[in-house]
């Protein structure tokens, strides 16, 4: 899993980027259930990009929400 930055991840549609998150928490889990059980993960800098890939997805999920909304108030206002 490659790190991905932000302006990559706002190119992705929607739903592909949901898709994704999914993924990545799963790996997570993963990982936090070697660490749990004691066993040494093969990249421990692996769980440190994973989280902070998942915190970028969900930072562009929640922007493009907020827009959305932003997008149906003025057209309320404009009624």
């Amino acid at each position: 899993m490659a790190l991905i930055n932000k302006k990559e991840l706002k190119t992705i549609n929607t739903l592909d980027l949901k898709n994704k998150l999914v993924e990545l928490e799963k790996e997570l889990m993963k990982h936090n259930a070697q660490i749990a059980i004691g066993t040494i993960p093969k990249s421990p800098g692996l769980v440190k990009e994973t989280k902070k890939t998942i915190a970028k997805i969900k930072t562009v999920l929640k922007e493009r929400e907020n827009k959305k909304e932003n997008i149906t108030e003025e057209n309320k206002k404009d009624d």
